[in-house]
């Protein structure tokens, strides 16, 4: 399935039918009367987040959402039926924007979310409502109400408890491949990943999301590579992992230039709690691994874990340092383990 996180959308709520001009004409009944019924209201759009999707390709195939409208009223005192409603169904986490693509105009974060996008149209009176003691056989009714028109974007930022931080080819896919059943794309040259993956992550009978989020380079703030296009899926997550490449001749500047294009993108994620780890550290002698954290603590903040995504050295403690940092609440246990029997 292809990703797709960004979308435009034309959608119209029905509108309402018009009241109905009738009077009662029947066989041995001298005083009749109006009996013109009301229109029935317009269709609703509405948004709504469902389990299950992690992506908004449906609407690269269908990008217009029209409800309908809504029947006239008729004769005999009858109401016109309701128009029915149309209802995108968008992965969690996608937020609607204006047709700025600035305002935001909901943001759906929990499964059984819904929003309305647009209203429809009231149904207009029928000459039944306009007869009164001075008025007893009115010839008048109202229109439908129209409907609204809108155009709107659908932007998804993925919900993960972390995310992965890191140059092309710094190990992130083969740490979430190791970790995960996740398959992503692994290969020896720079963005393999073109999108970004989950994976359900386990330690110590707990689950927690990752997400893993193609490589950032330096200038990625101002479109170089593939930019800074997927940083907003990680927006929402607890924590940060930041890998950093032990083979790399230049830890410190790799480092840095990570750190640099976050800040770049929005100082609140530079400022989410960040664990870094020194990774490919099978490929290093114990000379070089001692040389390679003393690089790289001068620069960065914070402890320091070294890591073997292939080899699975210190992954363990990699994921229980992740795992401390995560909300208890958003933690998940894993079904396969049994809760204790209650007893009084």
């Amino acid at each position: 399935m292809k990703f797709l996180d960004l979308t435009k959308v034309y959608i119209r709520s029905g509108t309402g039918g018009g009241g109905c001009i009738s009077f009662r004409r029947e066989k041995y009944i001298e005083y009749g009367g109006p009996d013109g019924g009301d229109g029935g209201s317009g269709g609703s759009v509405w948004a709504e987040a469902v389990d299950g999707l992690n992506t908004l390709i449906d609407f690269r195939y269908q990008q217009h959402f029209f409800a309908k409208n809504g029947q006239p009223g008729m004769g005999r005192q009858r109401t016109g039926k309701d128009g029915d409603g149309i209802v995108l169904r968008v992965p969690v986490g996608t937020e609607v924007l204006d047709e700025d693509q600035e305002t935001v105009l909901a943001d759906l974060t929990v499964v059984g979310q819904r929003v309305e996008l647009a209203r429809g149209g009231n149904g207009g009176w029928g000459n039944l409502h306009f007869k009164s003691a001075t008025n007893q056989a009115p010839r008048r009714s109202n229109p439908g109400q129209d409907g609204v028109e809108r155009t709107l974007w659908l932007r998804l930022k993925l919900i993960a408890d972390v995310g992965l931080l890191g140059l092309p080819n710094a190990g992130k896919s083969t740490f979430l491949a190791a970790t995960s059943n996740a398959r992503p794309k692994i290969a020896d040259y720079p963005f393999t990943t073109l999108h970004p993956n989950l994976g359900v992550v386990g330690v110590d009978n707990r689950e927690f999301v990752v997400a893993d989020i193609p490589g950032l380079i330096e200038g990625a703030s101002e479109g170089r590579g593939l930019g800074d296009l997927f940083l907003g899926h990680i927006e929402r997550c607890a924590v940060l992992l930041h890998l950093v490449d032990g083979t790399s001749d230049r830890i410190a500047t790799d480092y840095e230039t990570i750190i640099g294009e976050i800040e770049a993108y929005e100082a609140d994620l530079a400022g989410k709690p960040r664990v870094t780890v020194l990774n490919k550290v099978d490929a290093l002698n114990e000379e070089e691994r001692l040389k390679a954290l003393d690089e790289l603590t001068k620069v960065a903040s914070g402890p320091i874990l070294s890591m073997s995504g292939v080899a699975g050295e210190g992954v363990t403690d990699v994921l229980r340092n992740l795992r401390s940092q995560i909300d208890d609440d958003r933690l998940r246990h894993n079904p396969a383990v049994k809760a204790e029997p209650w007893c009084p």
